[in-house]
Order: C-alpha cells, then structure tokens, then sequence
C-alpha cells in the first residue's frame, strides 16, 4: 500500500482558511539551515539538496520492503520552513531571516536508510548542500495553524487573525517563530494560488 499524506494525515493537512487548535507529536525530518534572502539562489540549491535526498530516501526505503508490507511506498511530503527574525527590529528584512527548511519523514524512515540514501544522492547528482541536511525528530506540541492563500508576502493579514483566535481562545503564542508548509510549488504557481499552511506554538492560558 502506498501512504498518501494529503488523504491520510487531513488533520495536520487539510487545513482551512480558519484557524484551529492542534497538538502536533514528534516527526522525523530532514533539514538544512541558514540565513538569509529566500528569493535568492542559494535558498534555491538547498530546496534542491532537500529534495534530492528526499527522493532517494523514497527509492531507498521501497527497494527494501516487500510488496506484501502493509506500507511499501509513500508520497514525498511537502517542503516546510520554520522562520524568524534575525534582528530585533519589528520591519521585515529578508537578508536577515533565518530558517530550517526540512522535509518530513515517514516513521518507518531510519536514521540508516536516510544514510545510506544521502550517501547515494551525493553520488548521482552532487549538491554542496547535500553535506549540510541533518535528520531530526521535532516536536511542535501545542499549535495554532491555519491555510493563508495568496503571496507570501500577505501573510501577515493571516497572523493577525492567527493572532485574534488566540486572544479569543485562551491561547498565548510561544516565542516568534513560525511554520510554514508549503502544499504548492512557489515556481510553478500563481501567487494568488499559493496554498500554505501557518504554524506558530502556543500555550494553553485556561489551564496555567
């Protein structure tokens, strides 16, 4: 069988333009770090490293299970970034942002196949990015999220409404970070059209 996120995981997926409460588990990903524009090509070289290594984790793990296991594919889950300021400014300068941009695993997934498959990705099509993606289990806990459609330049409009169900619900945000998943591809599709989904953790006040 192959395991399809977007049917499979609608609760962490199939997210609407309203926000909601989730409580998010620990997840294997692969990632990369850095600083800076996301606009310019090196942001771009490590999607590709990202990606790279993603797929060959894929065509790793289904050479080595057998046609009757309950799971023997999966689809790639989407590119996610988490992001925040690196001034302390309130102004958005994208020089300055920092970031993990990660691609989620499968729990099947072992720290030895994501070896063994970066160990291949580098031998097929060499990326300087590919010596700089870590495999790690985050855990984002307690989380209000909600589908921003449109530039991801209008996101803020989204965070105040974010922020408004927080208020009203009892919620208080953890720090400044944020997720974002991206359920589309940027360089394939019209900002209009742009799909993603907005994350930022949160403690629950009622229960302090």
């Amino acid at each position: 069988m192959k395991f399809e996120w977007r049917k499979q995981e609608k609760e962490i997926y199939g997210v609407s333009a309203i926000p909601c409460f989730i409580d998010i588990p620990s997840q294997n990903y692969i990632t990369i770090s850095g600083m800076g524009n996301p606009n310019n090509e090196v942001f771009s070289e490590k999607v590709s490293a990202l990606f790279s290594a993603a797929y060959k984790i894929k065509m790793v793990y289904k050479s080595s299970t057998e046609k009757n296991q309950e799971i023997n594919d999966y689809s790639v889950y989407p590119l996610e970034g988490v992001w925040g300021k690196g001034s302390p400014r309130d102004e958005l300068i994208k020089e300055e942002l920092q970031y993990v941009i990660m691609i989620r695993q499968p729990d099947s997934i072992t720290r030895e196949i994501f070896v063994d498959a970066l160990d291949l990705a580098k031998r097929k099509k060499p990326n300087i990015y590919l010596d700089s993606i870590s495999f790690e289990t985050i855990c984002d806990g307690k989380c209000i999220q909600m589908l921003h459609k449109g530039a991801f330049d209008d996101e803020p409009a989204s965070f105040e409404i974010m922020d408004r169900y927080c208020l009203e619900h009892g919620y208080k945000r953890i720090g400044k970070k944020h997720r974002e998943i991206y359920l589309n591809n940027a360089n394939r599709t019209a900002k209009p059209k742009l799909k993603t989904i907005l994350r930022y953790r949160v403690m629950d006040m009622s229960k302090q």
